[in-house]
C-alpha cells in the first residue's frame, strides 16, 4: 500500500475500500454520470419532437466529449452557488447553439436522483459480486466440515453436540436471504424521473409522459410513478437498511470467529501470516483476530448509516434541502465499507484454520453432560413425567466441576430412578453423542445441497 498523502482526512481515501469501488463515487465519475443523464434527456426530448434531433446530437457529442471539465464546473459552481446550474452551463458552453436546449424542462433532482438510481444499480452489482464470493467461501467450508463434531453453545455455555458444518450452514443461509433481498429490492431502488419542478411534468406539456418514458428506457431505469421534486427517499433508506443487515450478519460471523479463537476455546483461528505478521507490539506470542475485529468495527458504523436516511424521508412539503448534504456521505461510505467487510470476511472464512482435535476435546470436557437432554428424553419415554425427568438430570449435573468431573454416565448409573429405567449399557448408548452428531450432519448436508443449488454449484 502506497503511503497516503499528508492532506487526506477520511480513511476511505487511503486505508479502506478497493480502488475500483471508490471510483464509482469519484467526482469525475459522478460528473460524467450527470452529463450522461443530461444527454439522455436531450435524446428523449428530441424523439418526442420537442426540438430537432440535430440539436440533441450536438448536446450528446458535447456531453461525451472532453470539453466539459470538472475545473470549469467548479468555477461555475463557485460563481452560481448551485451545482446543477453549473453543470447545465458547463454543458451548454460546449454544445454551441444547441446549448439553449440543455436541461430544458428539467429540475435539478431530475438529474441528481436519476444519477442516484444509476449509482444504486452499480452499487448493487458490486456488492452482489462480493456477496457471491462470501457465499462461496462459506459453502466450501461448511461442506468440508459438515461432519466435524463440536459442542454447540448457548449463553456461552456448553449445550449439545452438533457439527461445525451445521454452524456454518446457519450463516450461509442468512447470507443467501440477503442475496434474495438485494435481487428483490433492485427494481425498487434503481429508478429515476424526468418530471420537472414538483413532479407533475407540467414543464414538458403534453410531451411529458413520452419524454420521461424514453429518457428512462435509454438509461434502463425504473420510473418513480409519483415523485415530488425528489425520488422517494424510502428507496435509499431501504438500500442502506439492507447494507446494515448484511453488515450485522458479517459481524455475527466475525464475532463467532473471535470467540472461537479465544485461548480457552481455541477451536478456530483466522489466517495469520507467521512469516511477518505481528499480533502485538509487546506480547510476541499474540495471534489476534484482527481481521474479524475489523469487520465487527466497521459493521458498527454501517449500522448507524440508515439513521440519517430515515430522517431524510421527512421533507417539508414537496422538498427541502435538509437531506442533500448528508446524502453525499451515506451511499459512498455504505458501499465502499460494506464491500470492504464482505471481502475481508471472505478471506477470513476461506483461510480459517479449524482445530478438529480441540473441538473434540472441548466436546468431551463436561464428561457427557452435554447429552443430559438425550437422557432426560429417554427417561420420559420410559414413563417418567418430563418435569420429573428434567429434575433428575438437573440434580445429577448441578454441581459439575470442570476441574474434577465425575462422568455423567457414572452418576447416572448410581441414580436410583435411572437404574430402574435403564440397564448400564442403555445409559451408555443414550449418552453417546453419535446420534446428535448424525442428525446435525444430515441436516447440514440437506441445507448445503439446497444452498449449492441456489448458488449454481450443485
Amino acid at each position: 500500500m502506497a503511503a497516503p498523502s499528508e492532506d487526506l482526512v477520511c480513511p476511505i481515501d487511503f486505508r479502506y475500500g478497493r480502488p475500483e469501488v471508490r471510483a464509482i463515487f469519484s467526482r469525475e465519475r459522478r460528473f460524467r454520470r450527470w452529463l450522461r443523464v443530461e444527454a439522455a434527456l436531450a435524446r428523449s426530448s428530441a424523439a418526442a419532437g420537442l426540438f430537432p434531433a440535430s440539436e440533441a446530437e450536438a448536446i450528446e457529442r458535447a456531453a461525451a466529449g472532453p470539453g466539459p471539465t470538472l475545473q470549469r464546473f467548479d468555477e461555475l459552481e463557485r460563481e452560481t452557488g448551485h451545482d446543477l446550474m453549473a453543470l447545465s452551463r458547463t454543458l451548454a458552453e460546449q454544445a454551441g447553439s444547441a446549448g439553449r436546449w440543455v436541461h430544458f424542462g428539467a429540475t435539478s433532482n431530475d438529474i441528481l436522483d436519476t444519477a442516484l438510481g444509476l449509482e444504486l444499480r452499480e452499487s448493487a452489482e458490486v456488492l452482489g459480486g462480493s456477496l457471491e464470493g462470501l457465499l462461496g467461501a462459506l459453502l466450501a467450508q461448511a461442506q468440508r466440515h459438515q461432519d466435524t463434531p463440536m459442542v454447540a453453545r448457548t449463553h456461552g455455555q456448553h449445550a449439545v453436540p452438533f457439527t461445525f458444518g451445521y454452524k456454518l450452514s446457519v450463516f450461509l443461509m442468512e447470507f443467501l436471504r440477503h442475496r434474495e433481498r438485494l435481487r428483490e429490492m433492485l427494481p425498487r431502488i434503481a429508478v429515476g424521473k424526468m418530471a420537472g419542478a414538483v413532479g407533475t411534468g407540467a414543464s414538458f406539456g403534453e410531451k411529458a409522459e413520452r419524454i420521461e418514458r424514453g429518457f428512462l428506457e435509454e438509461l434502463k431505469l425504473g420510473r418513480e410513478p409519483a415523485p415530488s421534486q425528489l425520488v422517494g427517499r424510502d428507496r435509499l433508506a431501504e438500500f442502506l437498511a439492507w447494507c446494515a443487515l448484511v453488515a450485522s450478519s458479517a459481524d455475527r460471523v466475525a464475532t463467532e470467529v473471535r470467540n472461537l479463537q479465544r485461548t480457552e476455546i481455541a477451536e478456530v483461528q483466522e489466517p495469520f501470516d507467521e512469516r511477518s505478521q505481528v499480533g502485538s507490539s509487546t506480547m510476541a506470542q499474540k495471534r489476534n483476530p484482527v481481521h474479524s475485529e475489523n469487520v465487527s468495527s466497521i459493521a458498527r458504523l454501517l449500522r448507524a448509516l440508515p439513521g440519517p436516511a430515515y430522517e431524510n424521508m421527512v421533507q417539508w412539503h414537496e422538498r427541502d434541502l435538509a437531506n442533500s448534504a448528508n446524502e453525499r456521505f451515506l451511499l459512498p461510505h455504505a458501499v465502499i465499507l460494506l464491500d470492504e467487510v464482505l471481502r475481508r470476511l471472505t478471506r477470513v472464512v476461506s483461510g480459517l484454520r479449524v482445530d478438529e482435535e480441540r473441538m473434540r476435546r472441548n466436546l468431551a470436557a463436561t464428561q457427557g453432560a452435554v447429552m443430559a437432554e438425550a437422557l432426560m428424553l429417554a427417561l420420559t419415554d420410559r414413563g417418567i413425567a418430563r418435569s420429573e425427568a428434567h429434575e433428575v438430570l438437573r440434580r445429577l449435573t448441578r454441581d459439575l466441576d470442570a476441574a474434577a468431573l465425575v462422568p455423567l454416565q457414572q452418576r447416572a448409573e448410581g441414580d436410583e430412578t435411572l437404574r430402574r429405567a435403564f440397564r448400564p449399557e442403555e445409559i451408555r448408548q443414550v449418552l453417546d453423542p453419535a446420534s446428535y452428531l448424525a442428525a446435525s450432519g444430515r441436516k447440514a448436508r440437506k441445507v448445503l445441497e439446497e444452498a449449492a443449488r441456489a448458488l449454481g454449484r450443485s
